[in-house]
Order: structure tokens, then C-alpha cells, then sequence
């Protein structure tokens, strides 16, 4: 294991190469996640084997680090939400975190079971663990701003803010199967507990527990809103307060404070009568828009507090990347692990959208777009450490851990490698509709 001094300065480091060369970094066809890996697989067993974290001995800790990160990077995507809320707007990602979360689940499951000769119960977690889109690592590809309404960044930012809750009710019925989870004999209690009580409950918790603190924190302020509030605070209190509660009752708590943020939002633009309907902020305004401090406009928790959630979204990105690259060792790399990840990509993730965009009147290019940037990440991980945490078989989580950690660096490389191309791209010839 890296020792302490060592890791302050190759984290240290790492943010000062990052912060001296962003903008050059800017032009060239990668993203800071292929960078923060490049430098974990090089220092880690792979190539020089300074330091290897044991994903089995460390489950724990690794389970603490990615939820809070997934957390705070729901609660960022939840506050880019536009305003108002559409539901003709909302259909697609809706689907995309349901129907489409089901679909590439049980396509993965499929491919578990009959050409990795897992179990049942662990294909079912293995597609739960693998079908979220991560919000921590597709920044790129989602919503920049609260005023951001660009409709493939919409699309992509409000499915990643569902689907790592919409994925959980998976990850139980396979551990149900494997035993460690009570679904029912007919899998009643699991359709009634874990898929709607859970879902329901945590979208409940969520939106009454946003509105209530931009009513609160709207009559605190006073009738000139002058009052100040510290916006952070109110933000990450806000986020264990929902999530706190939704764990205590049953709930999934990844879509309590999604949902949080959405409702946060969505009722402080209602109570300061504004709107968020122009299709782009100029990029000198986009800095004032997210601090919501405009000339003559009352201050938002959600826009005040978003730049804070930005920056420890970055800064726990450099970490568990890094930590990803300290886990692979060259063995890592089988056939079956990177068949898995080409599967996903081309195959699995593609068409789980096409079906989830049925009707949805989207282009073409649209739907191939979205169903490529499908990014895997540290929700991923997550998952992958909360199995573990409940008794998973040891032969069983090694093999869930070496397809989860090929899967996740193959996204990285390859999604974060065409990002940029394929927007430019997208922007340049976007379809009016």
C-alpha cells in the first residue's frame, strides 16, 4: 500500500498538472478521467506497482468514498434540471432509467449466464452493476448549467440522476437469489418492497424534502431576500437529511436526493418567478448563473451551492480514478471481462435505448448519440462494494471485480475519447427537432 506522503503528492500533483494545463487540455481529444487513470495504472500494479488498493480488503472503505461521491454528483445533476418541469420532456429519460435500465440488466444477465457460467443471482447483479450510466464521470455529456437546454444533455443528465436509484431494486433480486437478501417465495415481497415502496418512497422523501427547504429558507430570507444563508450547508445538509431518512425507512435514498435537488430548484425559480426557457447562457454569464448571484435577483440554495458540489464532484473523480487504476493488474485483462464491455457498448446499451426511445420522436442521430454515451463509473463501483458488504461469495465477488473494473476503464478510454469529436460533431450538424 502507497504510503501517506507518497499519496498527498501524487494527488497533489495531479491537481497541479490538471489546474496549470486546463486549458490546453481543453483542445485535446480526452477527458481528466483518462488522465487521472493513465497516471493509477501506471503507478499501480499494472506498471510500476507503487501502490495496489485491494478492492475485497478495502470494500468498506471504497463503499463509504463512491456513495458519498454518487451522492453529491445526484444532487449537482438534480439542481441542472430546467425549468419548468415537462413531462413530455421528462418521458424519454423516464423510460431510459426503466424500461431501458430493465432491458440491459437482463441482456447482461443473459450474457453472464451463458458465456461466463455464473449463477443466476450474480448475472442479475453483474447487469445491475454494469446498466447504471454514471453521473460522476459524464460531465462532458451533461447539463453545464441550470440554464442549459440542450435536450441531449437533458436527456443524459436526468437518466444518469435516476438510474443509479432505478438500479437498486436489481442488485436486491439478485442477491435474493443468491441468499442474502428475503425476496419471497413468489418474489412478491421484492415487487412490493424493493421496486414500488422503495422507488415511490424515495421520490416522496425527495421532492417534499426539497420543497420544504426552499420554503423555509424563502421566508427566512425575508421579503427582500437579503438575509444571508450558507448555501452550501444548506445544500449537503439537505442531501444527508434525505438520504438519512430514506435509509431509515426502506427507501432508495440515490433517488431521495436526486429528486431533492429537482424539487429544491424547480420551487425556488417558482417562488423568484423566473424561468429558465433561453436555450444558452452566453459563456460569460453561465459563472453568475450557476453562483445565482444576478443584479436584482433573490439568491438560490440549489445555484449558490452548485460550484461547491462541482468541486468536490472533481476532486473525488481524482481519487477513486485513480484508485481504479490502482486495482488492475494485467491478468485483469480476459477475454471475458473486455467480450462483456464491447457487449455493453455496442450491443446492449444501443439497443436499450432504441427501445426506450420508441415514439420519442428523436432523431436518429439523437438516439445514436445517447445510446453511446452510456458512461460507467463510480456508481458502478458502488454497487459493486455494496454487494460485497453483504456477504457475497469471495470467488464470486473476484469475478464480479475484475469484469466491473475492465468495464469501467474501457468506458473511460473509450467514451471519454470520442466525447468531444462526437459533440462537435453533433452541435455542428444538430437536427432543429
Amino acid at each position: 500500500m502507497i504510503s501517506t506522503p507518497v499519496w498527498f503528492l501524487l494527488v497533489g500533483g495531479l491537481l497541479l498538472f490538471m489546474a496549470l494545463t486546463t486549458s490546453r487540455l481543453k483542445s485535446l481529444p480526452i477527458t481528466s478521467a483518462i488522465i487521472y487513470l493513465a497516471v493509477g495504472l501506471i503507478v499501480g500494479p499494472t506498471v510500476l506497482n507503487v501502490f495496489h488498493f485491494n478492492p475485497l480488503k478495502q470494500s468498506a472503505l471504497l463503499e463509504v468514498l463512491t456513495e458519498v461521491a454518487v451522492l453529491i454528483s445526484l444532487f449537482a445533476a438534480g439542481v441542472k434540471m430546467p425549468a419548468p418541469i415537462k413531462l413530455r420532456r421528462w418521458r424519454t429519460p423516464v423510460l431510459l432509467a426503466t424500461v431501458s435500465m430493465a432491458a440491459t440488466v437482463a441482456m447482461v444477465a443473459a450474457f453472464a449466464y451463458y458465456l461466463l457460467g455464473m449463477p443466476l443471482g450474480a448475472c442479475i447483479i453483474l447487469g445491475a452493476i454494469l446498466a447504471p450510466t454514471d453521473p460522476v464521470l459524464a460531465t462532458d455529456v451533461q447539463i453545464r448549467h441550470p440554464g442549459d437546454q440542450d435536450q441531449l444533455r437533458f436527456t443524459l443528465t436526468c437518466e444518469a440522476g435516476m438510474n443509479d436509484g432505478s438500479a437498486f431494486p436489481f442488485v436486491m433480486l439478485g442477491m435474493g437469489l443468491l441468499g442474502l437478501h428475503e425476496v419471497g417465495e413468489t418474489g412478491l415481497r421484492w415487487l412490493l418492497v424493493d421496486v414500488l415502496w422503495a422507488t415511490l418512497a424515495g421520490i416522496a422523501v425527495g421532492v417534499v424534502g426539497g420543497y420544504l427547504l426552499a420554503r423555509l429558507a424563502w421566508n427566512i430570507r425575508g421579503p427582500q431576500q437579503d438575509r444571508e444563508l450558507l448555501d452550501d450547508f444548506l445544500g449537503l445538509g439537505l442531501i444527508g437529511a434525505v438520504y438519512g431518512i430514506s435509509v431509515l425507512i426502506g427507501a432508495w435514498g440515490f433517488l431521495a436526493v436526486f429528486f431533492a435537488a429537482v424539487a429544491l430548484h424547480q420551487t425556488e425559480l417558482k417562488l423568484a418567478g423566473r424561468t429558465e426557457t433561453s436555450p444558452e447562457l452566453p459563456p460569460a454569464l453561465v459563472s453568475s448563473h450557476e453562483r445565482g448571484d444576478h443584479a436584482g435577483t433573490p439568491a438560490l440554495i440549489s445555484e449558490g451551492s452548485l460550484v461547491f458540489k462541482e468541486h468536490l464532484e472533481r476532486l473525488s473523480e481524482v481519487v477513486l480514478i485513480l484508485l481504479v487504476g490502482g486495482m488492475l493488474f494485467v491478468d485483469s485483462w480476459s477475454w471475458p471481462a473486455v467480450g462483456c464491455a464491447l457487449f455493453i457498448f455496442v450491443i446492449a446499451r444501443p439497443l436499450s435505448v432504441l427501445l426506450g426511445m420508441v415514439g420519442s420522436g428523436a432523431s436518429w442521430r439523437m438516439r445514436g448519440l445517447t445510446g453511446w454515451f452510456g458512461v460507467r463509473g463510480i456508481g458502478s463501483l458502488y454497487y459493486l462494494m455494496y454487494v460485497i458488504q453483504h456477504d457475497l461469495p469471495q470467488d464470486l465477488a473476484l469475478q464480479l471485480i475484475q469484469v466491473t473494473l475492465v468495464v469501467i476503464t474501457l468506458s473511460v478510454l473509450m467514451h471519454g475519447a470520442s466525447v468531444k469529436p462526437l459533440m462537435k460533431l453533433f452541435w455542428r450538424r444538430r437536427d432543429p427537432r
